[in-house]
């Protein structure tokens, strides 16, 4: 129903940053609402399908991942060039009204935004993140975490119905 939207990119392990081998990145162009408030009004669609933790920003530019949560990220405003998968990995050209989920593992930086860009970040029920950078002593703790971590309940954007729920199996 709504996979013909979503671009999926899966990821291997760099040798720095693990990425995630089985869950593949989701890239929902043009899916947040172009309202008065978008960053109001993403809050509350990740807080209606049971999205927490929520944070308000841009993204680091640095490379950095999750080994204990999942992540969405809501473009409420500007552009960037995101680069996902490592030093190696792919750079996505993302703008408001843009969703991107993340698997615990997933390196991502931000390698140029408008001044304007921000973010609304959130985890899925249940999860609390931890910042992971690709140093040798993260390992083999990480790889632990992201292997067991549990798949949400719900699609950040969709809800129980969404996308997330068809293409991300463990």
């Amino acid at each position: 129903m709504f996979q013909e939207h979503i671009q999926t990119f899966l990821f291997t392990d760099d040798g720095r940053i693990p990425n995630n081998p089985s869950l593949p990145l989701l890239i929902y162009p043009i899916v947040l609402p172009q309202t008065e408030d978008p960053t109001a009004d993403c809050r509350m669609l990740f807080k209606r399908h049971e999205w927490q933790g929520m944070w308000v920003n841009g993204v680091y530019s640095y490379h950095h991942y999750h080994s204990t949560a999942h992540e969405v990220l809501g473009v409420v405003s500007g552009t960037a060039e995101v680069q996902f998968g490592g030093e190696k990995g792919k750079i996505i050209q993302l703008r408001a009204g843009d969703a991107v989920v993340i698997p615990a593992g997933v390196g991502h930086c931000n390698k140029r935004s408008s001044a304007d860009f921000r973010v609304v970040g959130a985890y899925p029920k249940g999860q609390d993140w931890d910042l992971c950078t690709g140093q040798p002593g993260e390992r083999p703790g990480v790889l632990k975490n992201i292997q067991n971590l549990p798949l949400p309940e719900t699609d950040p954007i969709y809800g129980a119905q969404g996308p997330l729920l068809q293409l991300w199996h463990k």
